[in-house]
């Protein structure tokens, strides 16, 4: 039987940090976007968050109008977060938790205890035809709360497991593949995701449960240092020529 297909999906919300920290245009997410795709990512994945710290509502509609690949709209379940979806109809949804002073999504969604509130989101984002999935923790609980809200989707969160190691790794490994199992089972599409390395990305991407890996921070961030050669290359090139026409005159 062939394996299947393993996406990857690249979150360029850090780009968005970078420029917001100064203001400007610069570095544009849509071509940082760009740059991914034809370096083989399956999709994109943005954040917009409530208090907008680096993704911009701008960004989210250039994204869809600008690359040819899915996006996938991260946000909270919020009223204007899902109006700005039903407005922008990214190809998917993945709902969140969200607190205001957090630094990133820590933890994922507790949709046993929110099945009536977000069954009236994701009822409302699938009437639109968005995929709607749900960024939980590898929990059975959960993943029968996810299928009951009426998600397509889950994603689970990976950061214990990156965030740990040894013996308690090796646990929490364990506990992601037997949760992507249990997705697989009850037919939800699982994805992965939060806190993925060189290092830690090689066991998630084993699972053959999992079908979809999204991955930011650590991709922009190597990003700005192996690509970095690069680009100082590229200016003392782009100097060099200017100061020899300069010469020559």
């Amino acid at each position: 039987m062939s394996k299947r297909f393993l996406r990857l999906g690249v979150n360029i919300d850090h780009v968005a940090t970078v420029r917001n920290s100064r203001g400007g245009e610069h570095p544009d997410p849509i071509r940082a976007a760009q740059k991914a795709i034809v370096a083989g990512a399956d999709g994109i994945t943005a954040h917009l968050r409530e208090d907008r710290r680096h993704i911009r509502d701008k960004d989210i509609t250039r994204l869809r109008d600008s690359i040819k690949k899915p996006l996938n709209l991260e946000m909270a379940a919020t009223h204007e977060m899902i109006e700005i979806a039903l407005d922008v109809k990214p190809n998917a949804v993945c709902i969140v938790p969200e607190k205001r002073e957090e630094q990133t999504t820590e933890g994922g969604l507790d949709v046993r205890a929110n099945k009536s509130f977000l069954s009236e989101f994701v009822e409302r984002l699938c009437k639109a035809d968005i995929r709607v999935s749900l960024f939980i923790e590898p929990c059975s609980k959960q993943l029968e709360a996810a299928r009951n809200v009426g998600a397509a989707v889950v994603e689970l969160h990976t950061g214990r497991y990156c965030d740990t190691s040894g013996v308690f790794r090796r646990e929490e490994l364990e506990r992601i593949e037997q949760a992507a199992i249990y997705a697989d089972n009850i037919g939800l599409e699982c994805h992965a995701g939060h806190g993925l390395t060189f290092e830690t990305v090689g066991p998630i991407a084993s699972i053959e449960a999992v079908v979809e890996l999204n991955i930011g921070h650590f991709l922009m961030g190597e990003a700005m240092i192996t690509g970095l050669e690069h680009a100082v290359r590229k200016m003392r090139m782009v100097m060099d020529e200017a100061r020899s026409r300069k010469d020559s005159t």
